[in-house]
């Protein structure tokens, strides 16, 4: 199996560092070329499942402009312009919940969209974390920190309580652990 080849790319809409849209032109591996295909850029970003130095699954109550209600989700962010995803974890752990964690694993990295970008997901577990200070986050939706049990977080995700696919995914690997 061959992968696409992109031959040319256009700025369709370039809407700041969370967005941009760009047309393709791609040649399929049997030279077929389409010359118009949509692409979305946005920032690479990490989720992390965190479980606390006592065994109990840290995670956020909160808001989000496209999900309708409330909605549980992991610890998480956009990667700065040139950041390690690790480092990126790590900074938006101790911004959103005040917390440390000493033993990282890596989860992966997933596409979030195969075939019009959108970013990857670099998604990871903290394990044994604990409190250094209070939340400091700039985020603009309200949330609430939470400790959950193990049980608690496979009822959620059963439930669907964690209502955006890579929240589910980080938890639901996490628990592979």
């Amino acid at each position: 199996m061959q992968p696409w080849k992109t031959l040319a790319r256009k700025i369709i809409l370039n809407h700041g560092q969370f967005l941009t849209v760009e047309s393709h032109a791609v040649e399929l591996p049997n030279g077929r070329v389409i010359s118009d295909w949509p692409w979305l850029v946005t920032p690479d970003f990490v989720n992390v499942a965190v479980v606390t130095d006592s065994g109990q699954f840290l995670c956020l109550r909160q808001t989000k402009y496209s999900i309708k209600g409330v909605s549980l989700a992991p610890v998480g962010g956009y990667l700065e312009p040139g950041e390690d995803p690790l480092v990126a974890a790590q900074r938006e752990l101790l911004e959103e919940t005040g917390y440390v964690a000493p033993d990282w694993i890596s989860l992966g990295i997933y596409a979030v969209d195969g075939n019009r970008g959108a970013g990857r997901a670099h998604l990871f577990l903290a394990r044994a974390a604990y409190r250094v200070a209070e939340p400091n986050a700039d985020d603009l939706e309200e949330q609430e920190v939470l400790c959950l049990s193990c049980a608690e977080v496979e009822t959620a995700l059963a439930a669907g309580e964690f209502k955006v696919l890579p929240w589910s995914a980080v938890m639901a690997l996490a628990l592979l652990h």
